[in-house]
């Protein structure tokens, strides 16, 4: 970003040489091509076969542990590497290609992030998992408020339908903030930043070489990593305790509180791209309720609970489990939205107080300036000339939101239009604050506010419908505002690479339409290849568990929780806001050792062995970072997204396995020595 000093320079003759290449800079950006000329094929076609990796490892995730780390640089790497790798190649053959410019990258990197934005606010492994029959099975048939009307199974046909219903108008609703978020505001958007800055590094001589170079080790972790994969299937066998996955690495008593260590590259990449402060979290969350809550609470099964219930009722041990990880979630979301909330309104009242201005019109001598404010000069031209007129979101959000209002309800009978117009009337305000916040402190809070439709919805409706109606409506408000937070985040991306935002919103829509169609039939293939849902196989889904208690909470209230699970569940939820409180008035050198109660609440349903390959990951990363700083910052992303690729990848191979019935020849098994 440029700075506000305007001084007169001393003019001298280096001046008059800086000068020369201020003029140089100002022509290179006058030579942009146009909005058009930015979306090629080939920035489409990579932007597809991406996306389509991209959404397997995301639906992976989101199946597994509902851990989704930012993908964005990872998005502008291999577009990079994908596209580069494509000219050299040509090159070699002695076919001209036209120059692949940052501009292009940017848009691969908008295509990619629109695609598998749809899988992960798709809600596959929460809301709508929580509609399905596997869940009210697992909730229990004769819970209360858990009703056989509120089931509705997965289907190719009504998910695309849906996703087509909502997943465009997040997109249309903060297009008429544009100017106000990127170039009034200048928020920071430090994703958005830290992808345009890699971008930008890349299209130099010195960048392309260390491009290539963390192309390399993607590609080399990858194998490594989809290699791995490989070897350990051929040790699973055919029940859930074989193989690697189940390895009692810390003793077979730590085992069976879930402590081990299952050699799972994702969630070691996970613990090397996430920061440090996330994965200690999850470990402590882990320490906390498999090592002492759940075992404790187990103790008074028969005086509590009844001792005799199905593990996964949620009138017994799992009830504890479900309603104090909402607990932690909600109470930590509330203090969230609220601060971020209360930044966003103060910001805004300084910058009216200021009245501050863009200097965009004003002239200046090359000698009377420096050259970081001629290029936000630049930037800014840019961006103005290629801005989307507000008249156009505004009759594309209105169009949508009333076809909307007439598909929605022929998928979700009981969700009524006039419900899905209150949802449609508050999302753009919801979108615009979740943006805000996004910008300031990098942190999405859309499942927070879809959370807040979820309730409102369900305790509107009531027992008649209102389970159903709620987790739909907090589709609803998930889609609209992440991506309105997603396409913001871009446009800050685009704005430092000197993109048009017409450029980043058709690539944003196209991404969009592709993972609407993608995602699904990504989620249908797991679906049919694997037990979806089951608390003892790996793909668990635990947040659709916790998403339908949560809309039959919203309908029928707390009568039904086991005993002191109500007081519980209120003292996590106090405890998230105690956390977060003491986090805000320590000093910094002892807030950033704060556990995250979002992260803490993560291993409470699912078990505390990805915490351990995650702790893993976040020690190679801290070691490495202690040797060499310079070579972990220019790597680590690079390594943590191989070994995520690599075994994401491997999931399309075993789901055909599953789908031929194709079995691994050896079942690896452990169990205690017997002393004779």
């Amino acid at each position: 970003m440029g700075t506000e000093e305007t001084g007169r320079l001393e003019i001298s003759e280096a001046l008059l040489g800086e000068s020369q290449n201020i003029r140089d800079e100002i022509e290179v950006i006058e030579e942009i091509q146009p909005w058009q000329d930015q979306i090629t094929v080939r920035s489409l076609f990579v932007g597809a076969i991406l996306g389509v990796l991209f959404c397997v490892i995301i639906i992976k995730l989101d199946l597994t542990v509902g851990i989704i780390p930012t993908l964005n640089v990872a998005a502008g790497l291999l577009g990079f590497f994908f596209i580069k790798t494509w000219t050299d190649f040509l090159s070699h053959l002695g076919i001209w290609t036209t120059p692949f410019t940052k501009q292009e990258n940017t848009v691969i990197q908008t295509c990619i992030v629109a695609c598998s934005g749809i899988a992960s606010a798709g809600g596959f492994g929460s809301y709508m998992l929580a509609m399905d029959q596997r869940t009210y099975e697992l909730i229990g048939v004769d819970y209360q408020g858990n009703r056989q009307e509120d089931v509705k199974n997965p289907s190719l046909g009504w998910m695309i339908g849906f996703l087509f219903s909502v997943s465009f108008l997040g997109l249309f609703s903060v297009v008429p903030l544009q100017k106000v978020m990127i170039l009034d505001y200048k928020l920071t958007y430090p994703s958005g930043t830290a992808t345009a800055m890699l971008i930008n590094s890349f299209h130099t001589s010195s960048g392309a070489e260390i491009a290539r170079n963390q192309g390399r080790t993607l590609s080399k972790y990858l194998r490594i990593s989809l290699l791995w994969a490989f070897f350990k299937w051929f040790f699973s066998g055919i029940e859930d305790s074989c193989g690697f996955d189940n390895f009692p690495s810390l003793g077979l008593e730590a085992f069976k509180n879930t402590f081990y260590f299952d050699f799972n590259p994702t969630y070691i990449g996970c613990g090397i791209i996430c920061p440090h402060i996330v994965t200690c979290s999850v470990l402590f969350g882990a320490v906390i309720s498999w090592g002492f809550l759940w075992p404790f609470i187990s103790q008074h099964a028969g005086y509590w609970y009844p001792a005799n219930l199905n593990h996964s009722d949620l009138k017994g041990l799992y009830g504890y489990k479900v309603f104090i990880t909402i607990a932690l979630v909600l109470g930590d979301g509330l203090y969230t939205l609220i601060k971020i909330l209360l930044i966003t309104v103060k910001k805004i009242c300084a910058q009216r107080s200021k009245k501050s201005k863009i200097p965009l019109t004003n002239t200046f001598q090359d000698s009377e300036v420096s050259k970081p404010i001629l290029e936000e000069r630049g930037r800014n031209e840019t961006f103005l000339k290629g801005m989307i007129p507000s008249w156009i979101a505004t009759s594309g959000y209105i169009g949508l939101a009333a076809i909307s209002m007439v598909a929605i309800p022929t998928i979700f009978p009981p969700l009524k239009w006039y419900l899905i117009l209150f949802c449609y009337i508050i999302a753009p305000c919801l979108a615009f604050c979740n943006s805000y916040g996004c910008g300031l402190t990098d942190c999405n809070m859309g499942s927070t506010y879809g959370k807040v439709g979820l309730f409102i919805v369900a305790s509107w409706m009531g027992p008649n419908g209102g389970v159903l109606s709620g987790l739909a409506a907090f589709g609803v408000m998930l889609s609209i505002v992440s991506t309105a937070t997603d396409l913001m985040n871009d446009f800050k991306t685009g704005y430092l690479t000197y993109s048009s935002p017409r450029s980043m919103f058709v690539s944003q829509l196209i991404g969009t339409a592709w993972g609407c169609v993608l995602a699904p039939l990504t989620f249908w293939m797991f679906w049919n290849a694997f037990d979806i849902g089951s608390p003892d196989g790996p793909y668990k889904a635990p947040y659709a568990v916790i998403m339908r208690g949560m809309a039959i909470l919203g309908v029928e209230g707390f009568s039904s929780f086991p005993k002191y699970c109500l007081e519980m569940c209120y003292g996590s939820f106090v405890a998230a806001l105690v956390i977060n409180l003491v986090g805000e008035v320590c000093p910094k050198r002892v807030a950033k050792y704060i556990p995250i109660p979002m992260a803490m609440a993560i291993p409470f349903t699912i078990g505390a062995y990805f915490a351990i390959d995650m702790l893993v990951g976040t020690v190679i990363l801290y070691v490495w970072e202690r040797i060499n700083e310079k070579d972990a910052e220019a790597y680590a992303c690079p390594v943590a997204s191989g070994l995520i690729c690599g075994d994401g990848i491997w999931s399309i191979p075993l789901a055909l396995f599953s789908i031929f019935k194709i079995n691994p020849p050896i079942c690896m098994s452990f169990r205690p020595s017997v002393s004779s």
